[in-house]
Parts: C-alpha cells; sequence; structure tokens
C-alpha cells in the first residue's frame, strides 16, 4: 500500500508531519515528492500521471483545494490503481465520492459520512488499518468456504447420483444426503464464525520513540491570550480565513485570521 498526503495546510507544515508519522523517513531527500497543489497541476498531464503513478513513491501534496484532492483521485484510477481516500471534511467530500474506497472518520462531517463506503465509529487513523486489514481476513475466510464447498458437492454430488452402484452395488439412502448437505452448511458457519476470534494489528511505534502527550494550545500559535476580570485566561480562537480570489492568484498568500471562538483554562 502507498501512501499519498493531500493536505490544505502549508507546504513546511505538511512536510514535518508526514515525516512525524513516517511517511517520509528521517533525512530522506523530499526532492520530487513534496508539491503544493498549484505546483503540482502547472505541470503537464504526462509529467503528473508519470509522478504519481510511475515511481510509486510517497508523496505529500500541501495547499490543495477540493478539487485538487478529486483530481488526484481521478489520475490514480485512470492509471488503473485503486485508490481508497480517507477524509472527514466537507472539503474532503469530492475525494471521497471519486476514490473506489471513501473511508470517512466518525467524528467528520455528515457531508463526508454520507459520501464515504466506510465509516469508522473512532477518530483514529489506526482503525484504517483495522479495516483493511479485517477485510482481507473477511475475503481469506470466504476463499477458504468456497474452496471447502466446491471439493464438498466434487465429491458429494456423484456418491449421490450412484457412481458406486454400477460397480460395487452401494447405493445411499436419501436420508443421508440429506444429512450431508446439512453438514456441509454447518461447516460452512462454523468455518466463518472464527472470524469472531480476530485480533486487529497492533499499532507500529512512533517514528521518533517519542510518546504522544495532550498538547498546549498556545503552542499552535493559533490563539491569542488574554485574562478576564476574574483574572482567568481566556484564549481565542483564530480561524484562518482567505478569499479565493487572493488564493487563485496567489497560493502563497498570508492568510487572514478573526477571532471565531474562545475557551477558559
Amino acid at each position: 500500500i502507498r501512501v499519498v498526503m493531500i493536505t490544505g495546510d502549508t507546504k513546511p507544515t505538511a512536510e514535518a508531519i508526514a515525516r512525524e508519522i513516517g511517511i517520509f523517513p528521517e533525512g530522506e531527500s523530499l526532492q520530487g515528492r513534496s508539491f503544493t497543489g498549484a505546483e503540482f497541476f502547472a505541470l503537464s498531464a504526462e509529467k503528473r500521471r508519470e509522478l504519481l503513478t510511475e515511481h510509486r513513491h510517497s508523496m505529500v501534496f500541501s495547499r490543495t483545494e477540493p478539487r485538487d484532492k478529486q483530481e488526484l483521485v481521478k489520475i490514480l484510477r485512470t492509471a488503473g490503481e485503486v485508490p481508497a481516500m480517507t477524509g472527514d471534511g466537507v472539503n474532503d467530500a469530492p475525494a471521497l465520492a471519486a476514490a473506489d474506497v471513501g473511508i470517512a472518520v466518525g467524528s467528520g462531517t455528515d457531508v463526508a459520512i454520507e459520501t464515504a463506503d466506510v465509516v469508522l465509529m473512532k477518530s483514529s487513523l489506526q482503525d484504517v488499518v483495522t479495516a483493511l486489514h479485517l477485510s482481507r481476513v473477511a475475503m481469506r475466510r470466504i476463499r477458504i468456504n468456497f474452496v471447502w464447498a466446491f471439493i464438498y458437492n466434487v465429491v458429494g454430488i456423484p456418491l449421490a447420483a450412484g457412481v458406486l452402484y454400477p460397480g460395487l452395488h452401494i447405493q445411499f439412502p436419501p436420508m443421508f444426503a440429506g444429512a450431508a448437505m446439512a453438514l456441509s452448511s454447518v461447516s460452512v458457519v462454523c468455518s466463518s464464525l472464527l472470524l469472531r476470534l480476530y485480533q486487529p494489528p497492533k499499532p507500529l511505534p512512533l517514528a521518533r520513540g517519542t510518546t504522544v502527550e495532550p498538547a498546549d494550545p498556545r503552542a499552535y500559535g493559533r490563539f491569542d491570550s488574554a485574562t478576564d476580570s476574574e483574572g482567568t485566561e481566556v484564549l481565542s480562537l483564530r480561524a484562518s480565513q482567505c478569499s479565493q480570489p487572493e488564493r487563485a492568484n496567489d497560493p502563497e498568500a498570508p492568510l487572514q485570521a478573526a477571532p471565531v471562538a474562545s475557551m477558559r483554562v
């Protein structure tokens, strides 16, 4: 499985997260593997197809818009790939619909959940790995059941038809045929019930060998700190806002911010 990260965040942030979660090992060059949406779609169609399909490297795309995500998925599909898209927001819905398998995070928006083929019950991306692993285990069990049923019928049908009677004068009464049919169904059901013993794969350790600690919201630089009349510190969240014409003319234009929420700490 090849991992391609597509985000609307800035290029340095996207590359830092990609290294943190192990898409790119520390010290590995990102030349030709990290693009903004504007940089990638400025290339020719042949070059875009070559980068996405022929080299089969993990890649990171930053500052992408919803239509960019959808177009990236379409390029992979037309090249014969089977893309699975994971997202949680309104801007992910077009790509979720375009992918062969759309996976929505349970805490995502209603649009993403309605568009996706698979909805994760939790908000952990580890469940994406579990879903893929469980699907393979289930398909393997289905194939085993098919093989068992095929062998059972190949042997049972000639016996029920009297293949042994001309030479050995052995003939099975109808009650044995009915019992054999019931046994066939019971064996397949019991084989399928083995899926109840399924154990999900264990998460891999963090790339840097560190543990995840609760983050201080001040560390993200998206809050303005103030003190109210009672002496309680209040953090005002500032959401990024930028008009579409400015982004179209200059993808690297600074985003304007406006306070939209606050919390007490």
